[in-house]
């Protein structure tokens, strides 16, 4: 097999990648290692970015987000004493969308078939060969059989986990990473929204998250401790401390039901560096991961999407700026995202050995962001994301 681009993941980044590039007239084959069934179960991120609401217009994949998605223009922050909100029109003239990551996956699954793109499920023992030359390949196998991959590119779209940021030598590569001591217990329900737009909430107790995917399925998320299992947490005991964590006047509001989804996730913060080896690219989760808090997971990957896709359609008129810079730029952006995602967290959550001191400061931090507008400026040019 030969193609131009091969794309390791069929994640929404790497389906991205490979529509903007078919529509640039630029081939491309993407290797999954899961079923289309399994990609699409995956329960993530819901906010989109200004720029990535963007790149799905290019792409051709923005026309049920703008039928069916819900634009939010602020956003509300609590502690014990109530809540604010946070304009984000009023304070930078832009908005975010809400629109749920396994909805944006089908429309690029659709938008993919419909244009005929290559994309194999199911493939196993990828390994990445000769990345540092101008000729690299990929094998991998399929229904049982082996199979070679010749292309020009590789672009490293297969998550934290995946193959491709480990095909970096662990002599050039450098990781940073800080690991929280608390996770995220999520629960997806066919409920109501207990508000118009996402409620973060620094309490005692420990910070929650009341948001959305639309006007009839909500997703809350309550801090707790890493030695916590989902097992350990009912139905009931789950809304008795969200109802406890977020402001009363939400709390009264909440519509409590079965959930539909349950899982704990591990907060962290981690980059690893360069983010271009050769001919190999790094894309999203691969190179960089983000605490879910500030809402930059998805939006990180996209904007690396943006880069690369602009690095390869430049690279086939031979100017090769973009491909040598890609990584500089794509990290001066996470960097970014990575300290306002790092910041939300300091605020909001409360970690283990926080004093009363700490709980103080975070809700004069909290309180200047309530009363200084300019405090709510920057929160929310980073919240909308800063542009690429």
């Amino acid at each position: 097999m030969k193609t131009q681009v091969a794309i390791i993941g069929g994640g929404p980044s790497g389906l991205l990648l490979s529509q903007l590039l078919n529509r640039a007239g630029i081939a491309t084959v993407v290797l999954e290692r899961q079923t289309r069934a399994h990609v699409l179960s995956r329960i993530r991120a819901g906010v989109l970015e200004q720029g990535t609401v963007r790149m799905l217009h290019e792409a051709g994949c923005g026309a049920r987000m703008e039928k069916e998605g819900h634009p939010h223009h602020g956003c509300y922050l609590s502690t014990a004493e109530g809540r604010f909100r946070v304009d984000f029109t009023e304070a930078c003239g832009r908005e975010v969308m809400v629109y749920g990551q396994t909805e944006m996956t089908r429309d690029l699954y659709e938008a993919q078939d419909a244009i005929g793109a290559t994309i194999l499920h199911e493939v196993s023992d990828v390994v990445l060969h000769d990345v540092e030359t101008g000729n690299p390949h990929v094998t991998f196998t399929k229904d049982g059989q082996s199979h070679r991959l010749d292309c020009d590119w590789i672009a490293g779209c297969d998550g934290f986990h995946g193959v491709s940021r480990k095909t970096i030598p662990e002599t050039v590569r450098k990781e940073f990473e800080r690991v929280y001591p608390f996770g995220w217990l999520g629960i997806l329900s066919r409920t109501k929204p207990a508000a118009d737009e996402l409620v973060y909430a620094n309490h005692p107790r420990g910070f929650a998250l009341a948001s959305m995917r639309n006007d009839a399925l909500s997703r809350y998320y309550i801090q707790v401790p890493l030695t916590d299992k989902v097992e350990d947490w009912s139905d009931a005991a789950f809304w008795d401390e969200l109802r406890a964590r977020l402001p009363a006047d939400v709390a009264a509001a909440l519509e409590t039901g079965t959930s539909i989804e349950k899982s704990i996730a591990p907060l962290r913060s981690f980059v690893s560096e360069p983010m271009r080896w050769g001919r190999l690219f790094l894309v999203g989760d691969a190179a960089h991961i983000v605490p879910p808090t500030g809402a930059k997971g998805l939006n990180l990957a996209v904007s690396d999407v943006h880069y690369l896709y602009e690095a390869l359609v430049a690279a086939q008129s031979g100017d090769m700026s973009g491909v040598e810079h890609y990584s500089d730029r794509a990290l001066k952006r996470v960097w970014a995202a990575m300290r306002f995602s790092w910041w939300m967290t300091s605020i909001l959550h409360r970690f283990p050995d926080q004093s009363t001191f700490d709980q103080r400061i975070q809700e004069t931090e909290l309180h200047m962001l309530r009363d200084v507008p300019s405090a709510q400026e920057t929160m929310a040019r980073n919240y909308v994301g800063l542009p690429f």
